[in-house]
């Protein structure tokens, strides 16, 4: 199952490099129901990881997630990425006030790729029950959101939220 999980991740990877180069969304393999949209870094903490599209148990065992409830990459409003607690999102578990987070993704339309760089400005442990942060914004915000507490423990019963705020002003830079 390990096995079957790091070759997962290297195909994922390996779909999105090749995503890049062809201006549209492969899948990782000729079955997968998943894609790989955007890219994940988050430097201080050595993290680097492909963003899948769509917060489904499914596609979260492969990576982390696009929710789809939130703002699309680029555009205002709060986007909104998930990962489990016991694997992707376990670096978390790291991250402090004012780290750097970067976000690139591949805007087909425009054939390019682009990067937001922000700030992690908030972390806070909510009730499973609390939505708050998860609420769409005027503003252009990123917020990162798994269970908690971290590790394996068979109960989760709050959420690990990271607010992060943009760099630079909310227009597209290009990388």
């Amino acid at each position: 199952m390990h096995a079957k999980a790091e070759l997962a991740g290297v195909l994922i990877r390996r779909a999105w490099e090749h995503s890049l180069v062809s201006g549209k969304a492969e899948p990782p393999w000729p079955s997968a129901d998943l894609r790989p949209i955007a890219r994940l870094q988050i430097p201080r903490l050595g993290y680097d990881e492909i963003v899948l599209e769509g917060a489904t148990l499914r596609t979260m065992a492969f990576g982390p997630t696009h929710m789809l409830s939130g703002a699309g990459f680029g555009g205002p409003g709060n986007l909104l990425l998930a990962g489990h607690r016991t694997s992707w999102f376990l670096p978390l578990e790291g991250i402090a006030q004012n780290d750097m987070v970067y976000v690139s993704w591949f805007d087909s339309r425009r054939r390019a790729v682009h990067e937001r760089t922000y700030r992690v400005s908030l972390i806070r442990v909510v009730d499973a029950t609390d939505f708050t942060m998860l609420a769409p914004t005027s503003e252009d915000v990123l917020t990162l959101v798994t269970c908690y507490p971290f590790g394996s423990s068979a109960r989760s019963p709050q959420r690990y939220m990271v607010r992060a705020l943009p760099v630079e002003p909310a227009g597209l830079s290009t990388n």
